[in-house]
């Protein structure tokens, strides 16, 4: 592969060992008996599900519950959508059908799912299976759900008698515990594992959770006899969230040898550090680890060890605090390169993988769960709007890296030629946009961010409408609608980021008391069909240094990252979009960082807002005005988020 792509590989290689080396090792007893093929509790005769320990504060609603109103969330949600139809049935599966020998015509797709790339069929078998049923959970397309169901189909016929399922030989799996060079088996393993998990759980599809038992039963035996040793060397190798997937194939069906099969999959080295809270994360591929430490949550979740919070809590404090851009996203070329809290020199091409946004979102899902702080929704909130809804073009192709690189432009992949990971996180990503806007406790009601939606708690015999413009407009708007009159607590966020002279008012009355930046409002009283809320969210402008750099700043506008807007000048297609190489060619030459007079203080003196419901903004810089747009809105032309601060007293003009 060429060099920019080939980062796992580089990954893999210093972790690759010899045979011999391997074979002096001792040989561990069998995890447990064969695994008897059935395990669910959907299907008469299989096992009851497990539940979760009583670890979680807050929880949040099923994706069934939340419905998008318009918005640029909803828009791109469409796009996104859109993209999954185009995509035919019979090229997703050719590659499995072509493994399992059985007669293909199809057109291969190209790209990572090309035939003879090692990881074909992660996207096809996995990541396209979870947006679509994702898709058909938020908005009902019975369309998309009907791809899904030919899709599980197709690959069932494709299943093996022992339960392996791939478009690849079982023969990588040799080669991994050989310790011979290949890509990452078990990393295209999980996907399709987790496909057929959310086409069971999202879908309805019983027969997905029939395939995704087959492929628990087929890990189980594979993982027998090999020692914890050897599992160490193996574990060195990219798998993915295995752990992740296996724990909940058995919170779903009840079989404990899931469980134990996902413990395997625990990696001391990078665990070991995490629970003793220590950062030995520079050198590391970043988002290889992030999967394992959502692994590491979900065991937390449904066995109570305190260990597996402590690691995931380290983790997510340690990554988003201290090796994180101001935009929420984190890497560099695909790895943790510096100590923690010094990214001098890591404004690349080739920074902030969008897989390591994705995953760190969803690892962010479970630690606030966990503790209520609505501050971990700051994070959220900021890596959402931007290090994620930005990185899709209007006809829903995605980015692999969110360059910070002064001068660069997004590169997005082609319809059927690229497949990168970050394409199918990023298919799953804009297909659940309606995740995470409310969450609850067992009687009180959570409003966490601040998107047009519909939320309708059956339980409660409740819905909510939230309505508003932001952050177009510095305010929103509920509206609720009671079966009768009901005593709750209405939580309301309110971000770090607000700016003075917030209020909130109940049936147009103002109140006189609100509450802390980074704390939530909370709202006690019997409410009653029809009541409305209204909560101003006044937005301000603020800088934030780039960590270990104070002399680099990004400039935001509530927890809108703002970008310099350079041109096109000089911009081609083959600069914009890609195919199986994720980079631009040519590759553009690094410009410096637009130069600004610094207040020394934080907020962006070199800064005016022309018009805040347009969102656009203009920077006095050393060498003249230059115009200036939220990240998410660029596209198509060159753009700088870190500017180049001088001392001095400059002002706005």
């Amino acid at each position: 592969m060429p060099e920019r792509v080939d980062h796992r590989r580089r990954f893999l290689k210093r972790a690759a060992t010899t045979l011999a080396s391997l074979a002096v090792l001792p040989k561990a007893m069998a995890l447990a008996p064969d695994v008897a093929d059935t395990a669910t509790p959907a299907t008469p005769g299989f096992a009851p599900g497990v539940q979760d320990q009583p670890v979680r504060r807050v929880y949040p609603f099923d994706l069934r519950q939340v419905r998008l109103l318009d918005s640029d969330f909803s828009r791109a949600a469409a796009n996104n959508q859109r993209y999954l139809h185009t995509l035919p049935v019979d090229r997703l599966v050719h590659t499995f059908r072509v493994q399992a020998g059985i007669p293909s015509s199809a057109k291969p797709l190209g790209g990572w799912e090309k035939p003879d790339c090692e990881l074909r069929g992660h996207f096809t078998g996995g990541h396209y299976l979870s947006a679509v049923a994702i898709a058909y959970a938020t908005t009902g397309d019975q369309e998309l759900k009907q791809r899904g169901d030919e899709l599980v189909a197709a690959l069932a016929a494709c299943q093996q008698p022992n339960g392996y399922l791939s478009a690849f030989p079982s023969s990588f799996f040799d080669r991994l515990s050989s310790g011979q060079k290949v890509w990452a088996p078990f990393y295209t393993i999980h996907k399709i594992l987790v496909g057929m998990l959310d086409m069971h759980e999202y879908a309805g599809n019983a027969q997905a959770l029939q395939v995704a038992v087959g492929i628990g039963n087929w890990t189980v035996r594979w993982l027998n006899g090999f020692s914890d040793a050897e599992m160490a060397h193996i574990l060195k190798t990219e798998y993915g969230g295995m752990n992740d997937g296996l724990y909940r194939l058995y919170a779903i069906t009840g079989n404990g040898r899931y469980l134990d099969a996902a413990h395997r999959f625990d990696q001391a080295s990078l665990f070991d550090p995490l629970s003793a809270h220590r950062d030995e994360l520079q050198g590391l591929h970043s988002n290889t680890q992030i999967p394992k430490v959502l692994g590491a949550a979900r065991r937390y979740e449904l066995t109570g060890e305190p260990r597996y919070r402590r690691i995931a809590e380290f983790f997510w404090e340690t990554v988003t605090r201290n090796r994180s851009y101001a935009t929420g996203g984190s890497s560099n070329d695909e790895f943790w390169n510096t100590p923690p809290g010094d990214l001098k020199g890591q404004l690349g091409l080739y920074s902030a993988e969008c897989c390591v946004a994705y995953n760190l979102m969803k690892l962010t899902r479970h630690i606030y769960a966990w503790n209520g702080d609505p501050r971990a929704f700051d994070y959220y909130e900021r890596t959402l709007y931007n290090a994620r809804l930005g990185t899709q073009d209007g006809d829903g192709m995605k980015l692999y890296y969110y360059p910070l690189q002064p001068g660069a432009a997004k590169f997005y992949n082609s319809p059927t030629d690229s497949f990168w990971c970050c394409t199918g996180t990023g298919a799953e990503e804009f297909a659940r946009f309606n995740d995470n806007i409310y969450f609850r406790d067992h009687d009180d009601l959570y409003v966490n961010l601040f998107i047009p939606s519909e939320l309708d708690w059956k339980e409660r015999k409740l819905r909510l409408r939230q309505e508003t413009a932001f952050p177009r407009e510095p305010l929103t708007k509920l509206k609720l609608s009671l079966a009768a009159p009901t005593t709750f607590a209405l939580n309301l966020r309110v971000p770090s980021w607000i700016g003075s002279g917030a209020r909130v008012r109940i049936n147009d009355q103002p109140l006189d008391v609100f509450a802390s930046p980074g704390s939530y409002l909370t709202l006690q009283r019997e409410w009653h069909d029809g009541d409305r809320v209204e909560m101003d969210l006044p937005m301000r402008l603020s800088t934030e240094s780039l960590p270990g750099d104070d002399n680099l700043q990004a400039t935001l506008y509530g927890p809108l990252v703002l970008a310099a807007r350079l041109g096109d000048k000089g911009l081609t297609r083959d600069m914009q979009y890609c195919g199986y190489d994720a980079a631009p060619k040519p590759e553009p030459k690094p410009w410096p960082a637009p130069r600004v007079t610094a207040s020394g203080t934080n907020e962006a003196t070199w800064m005016n807002v022309l018009s805040a419901q347009d969102l656009r903004f203009e920077a006095q810089t050393r060498d003249g005005k230059l115009p200036v747009a939220p990240l998410n809105q660029v596209h198509g032309e060159r753009y700088a988020v870190y500017w180049q601060t001088e001392p001095g007293a400059l002002g706005n003009s």
